[in-house]
């Protein structure tokens, strides 16, 4: 089966709320598993997932890069921290030939859950 194929029959049996934004990009938006934006691009041979997460706070950057450095050791399973164009996403890879149902589920969730748990305590840098 094509990845994007693939990825599209997965999405539908996660009952999530996406679009596909253009071919192979898909775009969740559901609000119920706390996720919005989270794009899911096929680029053979991986799957990618990022979603932003915020701007890289003005002040305190070596305590909030410490921060960053310290949930990816400790608290993310399925994905990591980093930086581009001056924000902060969390961006995991999966391989599009084995990557099955549960992974692709085991990775979505982990960006929600990291999102829901983790922004709060990132947030309070860029007071």
């Amino acid at each position: 089966m094509e990845s994007r194929e693939k990825i599209n029959g997965y999405l539908l049996k996660l009952s999530l709320n996406y679009e596909e934004a253009s071919d192979g990009t898909f775009i969740i938006r559901d609000s119920s598993k706390g996720l919005s934006n989270l794009v899911v691009a096929v680029v053979d041979p991986v799957v990618m997932l990022r979603v932003k997460v915020m701007p890289l706070p003005k002040k305190n950057r070596e305590s909030f890069f410490g921060k960053l450095l310290s949930l990816n050791a400790t608290d993310m399973v399925h994905a990591a921290y980093a930086i581009e164009n001056d924000n902060v996403i969390i961006i995991d890879t999966l391989e599009a030939g084995t990557m099955d149902l549960e992974e692709l589920q085991a990775s979505i969730d982990a960006i929600g859950f990291a999102l829901a748990t983790h922004y709060p305590v990132l947030q309070e840098f860029r007071k």
